[in-house]
This record gives C-alpha cells, sequence and structure tokens, in this order.
C-alpha cells in the first residue's frame, strides 16, 4: 500500500499539454489568479492520481504562490491527496449518525477485507480507503461512497460486496449522483470541466450510464435502491399522539417568550419545565411563562 506520509514521493511526474491548457482556461475564469487553486488542485488530481509535485509546481506558477502556500491548501483538505491514490476512492462516514448506525463496523470491515487502513491504498492499485466525517447524507446512514457516489443503507457484508463487483469489473448504480466514473474522471468535474475525455482517467465501458448522461447532460435517472443495499427502517421515536402532544407543547412555549429548541435540549432557562416524558403535564394557558412559580419567586425578590 503506498503510505500517506510521503509528501508526494510518487513517481516523476509531468504536465502534458492538454492539461496546462484546461489549467491556464481556468485560472482565466478569475480575476484574482490564486482564486482558481481549488479547481487547480483537482485538475491535478485528475492527471496524476494526486497533488504531484509537478502538480504543485504547475499551481504554483499559474496562480503567483510559492510552492509553500499550494502545498498549505493541499494538505489542509482532506479531498486533496498527498500520495497517489487507487482507481476508486471508498470513504466510509464514522461521524455520529452513520457510527451509531454500524458505520465504524463497516469501516473496520472493509479495512480488513482490503488490508489498508485510512488513507491507504491495496497493492493492485485498485481502492483507496478513508473514514470520512459527515458526508452530508445522514438519512440514508450508514453510507459509503464511492468516488464521491453514495451508496446508502450498507451493512458490513453489503460494502464488501460492493467492493468485490467494482474489483469484478462491474459498475454498481449509486443510491445518488452522477454514474460511476472512477475517481481521477470525478476530478475533472470538480474542477469544473465537466465530463473527461475518454482517456484522460475515465473508466470506460461500453454503453454504461455515462455515455446516457453525457448524451443527455447528465440526465440520468436515479434509482430508488440499488443492488447490494440494506433496506434502511427508521422506526418513530414517539406515536403520533406523543407528537402532537410535543407540538403543542412547543407551541405553548414560543408564545411564552422562549426557544423550544433551547428548552427541549435543556439550553434555556426554563428547561426544566418542559414536558418531554411527563403524562401528566399540560401546556400553559397562552401568554404564560413556562417558568411558571420560579418566575413569580424571581420577580418578587427582585422587586
Amino acid at each position: 500500500m503506498s503510505d500517506p506520509s510521503t509528501n508526494g514521493s510518487g513517481p516523476a511526474e509531468t504536465i502534458p499539454a492538454e492539461i496546462r491548457a484546461k489549467a491556464e482556461e481556468i485560472v482565466g475564469r478569475y480575476p484574482v489568479k490564486r482564486s482558481a487553486l481549488l479547481p487547480l488542485l483537482h485538475l491535478v488530481q485528475h492527471a496524476h492520481g494526486y497533488v504531484s509535485d509537478a502538480g504543485v509546481r504547475l499551481c504554483a506558477e499559474l496562480c503567483d504562490l510559492t510552492k509553500a502556500e499550494v502545498g498549505a491548501v493541499a494538505t489542509f483538505y482532506s479531498m486533496y491527496k498527498r500520495a497517489p491514490m487507487g482507481e476508486h476512492l471508498v470513504s466510509v462516514c464514522t461521524n455520529f449518525a452513520c457510527h451509531v448506525r454500524g458505520g465504524t463496523a463497516v469501516y473496520r470491515h472493509l479495512s480488513d477485507k482490503l488490508g489498508v487502513g485510512h488513507n491507504g491504498t491495496t497493492e493492485d492499485g485498485q481502492f483507496t480507503l478513508e473514514h470520512a466525517e459527515c458526508l452530508g447524507n445522514c438519512e440514508g446512514a450508514p453510507v459509503v461512497t464511492v468516488d464521491y457516489l453514495n451508496y446508502e443503507g450498507q451493512t458490513p457484508a453489503s460494502a464488501a460486496d460492493l467492493v468485490d463487483r467494482i474489483a469484478a469489473g462491474e459498475r454498481p448504480a449509486p443510491t445518488r449522483g452522477f454514474p460511476p466514473e472512477g475517481i481521477r474522471a470525478v476530478q475533472h468535474r470538480l474542477a469544473a470541466l465537466g465530463p473527461a475525455p475518454e482517456g484522460e482517467g475515465v473508466v470506460a465501458e461500453a454503453g454504461h450510464a455515462s455515455d446516457q448522461a453525457r448524451a443527455t447532460d447528465g440526465a440520468v435517472p436515479v434509482p430508488e435502491s440499488g443492488p447490494g443495499l440494506a433496506p434502511v427502517t427508521v422506526e418513530p421515536t414517539f406515536s403520533e399522539g406523543q407528537e402532537a402532544e410535543r407540538a403543542r407543547a412547543r407551541e405553548a412555549v414560543r408564545e411564552a417568550g422562549q426557544d423550544p429548541h433551547e428548552v427541549e435540549s435543556g439550553a434555556g432557562p426554563q428547561a426544566r419545565e418542559f414536558p418531554t416524558t411527563d403524562p401528566d403535564w399540560e401546556p400553559p394557558e397562552p401568554g404564560a411563562s413556562a417558568g411558571g412559580d420560579a418566575d413569580q419567586e424571581h420577580e418578587e425578590g427582585t422587586s
């Protein structure tokens, strides 16, 4: 596996003429050259599979920056890699929503299966694995992304099956997003250059949905579920009657001049009075203080 601590010490890379032309086009879009740095770094990753030393030099040259300034940005954002990535980037969300629904178990299972840890790349160069912070898809937790495309409701078994199918040359449809293309082709999109031309990092497969996407400006039907995905069933926390009572309680708190979110969470000054579990609690009369006698005692004590 590759070592992310090598700070970009992969094979010597040069910048192809077509990549330089695209880089100059990107810079020309901005009134201030350095504003183009983020899409330029994605373009470099599209060309080389990581932020190479040659790519850093190109970005510094075109943006009138030092290599140290470019390197500082490239190492700040986790989407930029300073060691060569595999053909596919597998990201497993281990943040809270996914963690409590098994995301950490999914990550550990894939780590054992692939034989690599965080930011590690398999020896055959097919996969780079990372655990990620929130991927912004909590309703589909636990979520695995492959090349930044979402596969929701994963289990250790379904995630392993997903990786096996990709390794075998299949390209399972994601639960949402663009059709699969491979991480280097995705970088071309992230550089705001649209679909990558064949031969520039695209994982080619005749008749795949990506061909349909190019013919319809990316309008590819997204399936409601994908193969190998475990169904996600979210049980309601409260019954309909309880939810209605809570809604009435929140409205009463609002009318009393309190923030129901603060009060319910315990952050507000009257949190002790908010009804969450007491079946005998009744909302105060409109206009009444949610604090009840405590507010009256406070007023008498300060009068």
